[in-house]
């Protein structure tokens, strides 16, 4: 005999219908949330949670270490495939900061950064090989007083997870990808010649970038 009662009736009468349906629904669920996941996304670097430094040789004796207070930065990263692309990191040249403000208006000065004539400095890179698990050689270019130069950071992907701490007025808990990433290069190559043939101030520049940033 043919059971025409509505579909739903069907469903309520007989348990292991609704068990489907509900088995059923969160798989669907799981799979949208994986496919999400497995896309590209974009993110940002959080300001508050954003360092980059440098190191650089005096006389001999010590290197100097120094930051600079305002930064910006993005870039794309497909979690399933682990592929980094799309970097860019922007620097206000004027908030280097070494602790010595003296030191700190000279490095300003035409004789380093230029600050007034050259405001920003900027790294870029299109994409990043993968050298390890978990390191990658982001191969881009460094623009700097008005010169382009290549820079290749060794970058670590430390960790991404849902962040642990409520952030914003509504205390959601973001996405939040933490980055490791050293390079160096020779100031001499953008201009910045000031006591590199006497040797009291060291050509090379060894940078420091460690960051988080927030899936959007």
């Amino acid at each position: 005999m043919i059971d025409d009662r509505q579909p739903a009736a069907v469903m309520r009468r007989v348990p292991w219908v609704r068990m489907g349906a509900a088995a059923l629904a969160l798989v669907l669920t799981a799979l949208t949330a994986l496919t999400a996941r497995a896309e590209p996304a974009r993110y940002t670097v959080d300001p508050e949670h954003f360092v980059v430094a440098f190191l650089v040789d005096h006389i001999g004796y010590a290197r100097t270490l120094g930051l600079f207070r305002e930064a910006s930065g993005s870039f794309t990263f497909d979690e399933s495939t682990a592929t980094l692309s799309d970097m860019r990191i922007v620097v206000r040249t004027a908030s280097v900061f070494t602790n010595h403000d003296k030191r700190d208006r000279h490095l300003r000065s035409g004789d380093f950064l230029d600050s007034e004539a050259h405001p920003e400095m900027t790294f870029t890179a299109a994409t990043a090989r993968r050298v390890g698990e978990r390191e990658y050689a982001v191969e881009g270019t460094l623009a700097l007083r008005g010169e382009t130069r290549p820079l290749t950071l060794r970058a670590t992907w430390n960790k991404s997870a849902q962040y642990p701490i409520p952030s914003g007025m509504l205390g959601g808990k973001p996405y939040v990808m933490g980055v490791s990433a050293r390079g160096s290069f020779r100031r001499s190559e953008f201009g910045m010649t000031y006591a590199v043939g006497n040797g009291w101030v060291g050509d090379e520049v060894e940078l420091i970038i460690e960051l988080e940033a927030r899936r959007e």
